[in-house]
């Protein structure tokens, strides 16, 4: 069984994101970018709550959306593990949360008034960094 290394994951006070959701974003990050491996163990949820100063029960919620999603495979008696790569969402739930993210980022940019190049040509940075060897179409 592979031993599970703590997870590095920043919870912000001052984030409007529920603290459930800024672990399941960092995440599925961490996946996305290939910091975690399929078949990497996660923390266990007393490990993980100990480790962030959290209630269990929000990690332990936090994992749950996770493998509802098929980010992560629970093993009976062995902990929850990254599961394979695999198309997690539909096309129209990836339609429909791109949207929703837009929106959310629209928000929050709108006000800076900076040029549409300047976002679009930062944004694009801040994907590379994430996702490194993926281009854009």
């Amino acid at each position: 069984m592979p031993a599970s290394a703590p997870l590095i994951i920043d919870i912000r006070p001052g984030d409007a994101r529920p603290i459930a959701r800024q672990i399941v974003d960092a995440i599925r990050r961490q996946i996305a970018a290939g910091e975690l491996q399929a078949g990497d163990a996660l923390p266990s949820v007393r490990g993980l709550a100990q480790q962030l100063l959290i209630n269990p029960n929000t990690v332990a919620r936090a994992y749950q959306e996770l493998g509802a999603e098929g980010w992560v495979d629970a093993r009976a008696g062995l902990g929850l593990f990254v599961a394979e790569q695999r198309q997690r969402l539909s096309r129209s739930e990836q339609q429909r949360r791109l949207g929703a993210a837009c929106e959310r980022f629209v928000d929050e940019v709108i006000a800076l008034d900076l040029p549409n190049e300047q976002v679009v040509e930062r944004l694009s940075a801040e994907l590379e960094r994430a996702r490194p060897g993926r281009r854009s179409a």
